[in-house]
């Protein structure tokens, strides 16, 4: 099958094209300098070459304080660019697949959201997603609103690589306890999308990892997972003073019996953490083959300064 997928050098973007070729799609994949999604000709000119049967539009702008302050700029591409995006899909017949935001949600009902509760976004960031969902929506009659949460995979910055950072030079972090989500890796979260490219399978849908927890204890099992010795102190939203505000509670779940259900969200991190390990040591044998030198590895007596507390919030969304 033919799939085109935009954002393709994202940190989901990758995922999903691995995760195609590894299912023998043929991939047609546009980064950012390859394809301007906020440009109808360029989009429509690509897809009436390629062809596509499947397009999912990884292509986002993720950066939650900075929509804060640049909302036009956000909804331009997470939404105006989305309906582009879905509409040139439509012209030439191919589903597309729409990644959204938990963030969709205020996280006032106290439980996890479902696909049929009403979205109701506190910040610029969940406005612009939610307007990439309505665009796409009414662009393409087939299409998949997948809403997800928390991401973190091996392509891009994200919370565990920031927690695995900070761990190389200080013994404590400061988290929040009172925002709670759904950490997910963008692997599964790709294996589970490519794996609806041979249904019809439409709509909003909720794919996220399974259960639900604090950044607070996200981090402290990164830490528990990595066998590293740091202690994670608590702190709320408010005393971290962000420009954006966020929902406190923003966790999904699936009401729908034919969406595929991710691990649970610690198994999802043992997974990126394995996944992660074997990358590394892949990439060492590299250039231990190429340099015929292992190289300094640095000096690990030294672990930055042990009084030093970091306060920590998500890096990144999709």
């Amino acid at each position: 099958m033919k799939v085109l997928v935009t954002g393709a050098n994202g940190m989901l973007g990758r995922d999903v094209v691995a995760a195609a070729d590894a299912e023998h799609h043929e991939v047609a994949a546009f980064g950012r300098d390859e394809l301007d999604i906020t440009n109808a000709g360029s989009v429509k000119r690509a897809f009436e070459r390629e062809l596509p049967r499947v397009v999912v539009n990884c292509a986002a702008f993720t950066a939650v304080d900075d929509a804060q302050s640049n909302e036009i700029e956000a909804t331009r591409i997470n939404g105006e660019a989305a309906g582009i995006v879905a509409a040139a899909a439509a012209e030439v017949n191919a589903k597309v697949f729409y990644p959204s935001s938990d963030y969709v949600f205020d996280g006032l009902k106290g439980e996890p959201y479902v696909e049929s509760d009403a979205t109701n976004p506190v910040g610029a960031y969940g406005r612009s997603k939610l307007a990439g969902e309505i665009a796409t929506a009414e662009a393409n009659p087939r299409h998949a609103i997948v809403r997800t949460s928390w991401l973190y995979g091996l392509h891009g910055r994200n919370f565990v690589e920031t927690m695995l950072t900070l761990a190389q030079r200080q013994n404590e972090v400061l988290v929040v306890r009172d925002q709670i989500g759904c950490p997910t890796y963008t692997r599964q979260l790709a294996d589970a999308m490519v794996h609806l490219f041979d249904y019809e399978t439409l709509g909003v849908m909720h794919i996220a990892g399974a259960d639900h927890c604090a950044w607070y204890d996200f981090a402290i099992e990164i830490f528990r997972q990595s066998q590293l010795d740091v202690k994670v102190l608590s702190a709320t939203t408010d005393m971290l003073d962000r420009p954006a505000p966020r929902p406190p509670f923003s966790a999904l779940m699936t009401e729908r019996e034919d969406i595929p259900v991710l691990p649970r969200w610690d198994h999802g991190l043992h997974a990126y953490l394995v996944a992660r390990a074997e990358r590394t040591t892949a990439e060492h044998a590299a250039l231990v083959e190429e340099s015929g030198d292992p190289g300094n590895p640095g000096n690990a007596d030294d672990p930055g300064n042990p009084g030093e507390t970091i306060e920590v919030q998500e890096a990144n969304q999709l």
